[in-house]
C-alpha cells in the first residue's frame, strides 16, 4: 500500500477516504490518469436504454435531437453498444456491466453515476430525479466485486463527466450549477487537495453539460480540446503544463466528437461521426477504433460518458 506512512484505512462504511488526506493507493484497482493502458472498464446495460423527453431539461443535445425529430431505434442501439464492447475486447480490455433496472433508462452512461480514482470509486449524486436511482446498481457493482468506495458525494449534484484527470495528481473539475454544482465540485476538489492534488476548477455554462465534452486527454501531454468553448484560463493552464492541444470544432464538440476514450498505447476509441478528429489522430500515429454511435450521441452522451475506467496501468 502507498500512503504517507502514518495514514490508516478509514473504518467508516463506504468511505475509504482518510479525512485530511493520506489515503493509501489501491493495489488491484484504480486509475491515476486518463491515458494509462486500460485494463478494465465499466459499462451500462443497453437492454434498458431508451430516449426520454424529460431528459431534455438536462441536455442541450437532447433538446436538439427533439427539435430535429430524431427517432429512437432500440435494435440499432443494442447493435451499436455491441460494437463498443467488441472494440474494447479486441483491444484487450475486460468489460464489466452494471445490473439492469428497467426504470433506469440512462444508466448506459456509466461515467455519470461514479468515477474511479487511485484510492477507490466515488459515488456521484445525479441531477435528474429519474436517474438518481442509479446509485443502487452502481453501489451493488462495486460491493459485489470488492472494489473499495473512496467516498460518496453529499453536498449536491455531481456527475463523473466533470472529474477530468489531466495527469497524475492533477484534475480539472467542471461545474455548470445544474448537472454539477459548485458546492459539490468543491467538496470533491477538497478531498483531492487534501491528498496533495492540484485542482483546476472550470465553471461552464449548462449548455455544455460536462467538462469532458470539451477537454479529453488522448495521451501523456496530449489533449483533444474545443477551443471555441473552453475558457481561455483553462486552455492557458493546459499549455503551461506543456500539453499539446488537438483542436476540435464547436460543431463536432456538440455532436460529442471530443468525448473520446483513450485505451493507452496510442489507441483511441472515438465515434465514427468524429471524422475530423479521427483523421488528425491517425495522422499523429494513433490506432482509432471508430464504431457508429448515433443512438447514444443523440441522447446526450458519447463514448467517454459511457465508459467508466476501473483499472489502468499506472503512469
Amino acid at each position: 500500500m502507498v500512503g504517507n506512512g502514518a495514514a490508516q484505512e478509514n473504518s467508516v462504511p463506504l468511505q475509504r477516504r482518510v479525512p485530511g488526506g493520506g489515503t493509501p493507493v489501491l493495489e488491484d484497482w484504480g486509475v491515476n490518469s486518463e491515458y494509462g493502458k486500460l485494463k478494465d472498464v465499466l459499462l451500462g446495460p443497453p437492454e434498458t436504454f431508451s430516449w426520454r423527453e424529460d431528459n431534455a431539461a438536462y441536455s442541450s443535445i437532447v433538446r436538439d435531437t427533439i427539435r430535429k425529430g430524431g427517432v429512437f431505434d432500440k435494435q440499432l442501439a443494442v447493435r451499436q453498444h455491441r460494437e463498443i464492447v467488441d472494440a474494447y475486447e479486441s483491444a484487450g480490455v475486460a468489460c464489466h456491466f452494471l445490473g439492469q433496472d428497467e426504470l433506469l433508462n440512462y444508466q448506459v452512461y456509466a461515467r455519470d453515476s461514479s468515477f474511479m480514482t487511485p484510492y477507490g470509486a466515488v459515488i456521484c449524486q445525479m441531477a435528474n430525479p429519474r436517474r438518481r436511482g442509479e446509485y443502487a446498481p452502481c453501489l451493488r457493482f462495486y460491493l459485489e466485486r470488492g472494489i473499495p468506495i473512496y467516498d460518496m458525494v453529499s453536498a449536491g449534484n455531481f456527475e463523473g463527466g466533470d472529474f477530468d484527470i489531466i495527469e497524475p495528481g492533477c484534475v480539472l473539475i467542471g461545474y455548470t450549477g445544474h448537472r454539477c454544482e459548485e458546492v459539490s465540485a468543491r467538496q470533491v476538489g477538497g478531498w483531492f487537495e487534501a491528498e496533495g492534488w492540484e485542482i483546476k476548477y472550470a465553471p461552464i455554462d449548462s449548455f455544455y453539460v460536462h467538462i469532458d465534452l470539451m477537454v479529453c486527454m488522448l495521451a501523456e501531454k496530449l489533449a483533444a480540446v474545443c477551443l471555441d468553448t473552453t475558457e481561455d484560463d483553462v486552455v492557458n493552464w493546459l499549455k503551461q503544463k506543456n500539453i499539446e492541444i488537438v483542436p476540435v470544432s464547436f460543431k463536432d464538440t456538440m455532436n460529442l466528437g471530443c468525448n473520446v476514450m483513450s485505451l493507452g498505447d496510442d489507441r483511441i476509441l472515438s465515434p465514427a461521426s468524429s471524422t475530423e478528429l479521427n483523421g488528425k489522430l491517425r495522422a499523429l500515429g494513433f490506432e482509432v477504433y471508430d464504431p457508429d454511435m448515433s443512438m447514444f450521441l443523440q441522447a446526450g452522451g458519447g463514448i467517454h460518458c459511457m465508459s467508466q475506467p476501473l483499472r489502468r496501468e499506472t503512469v
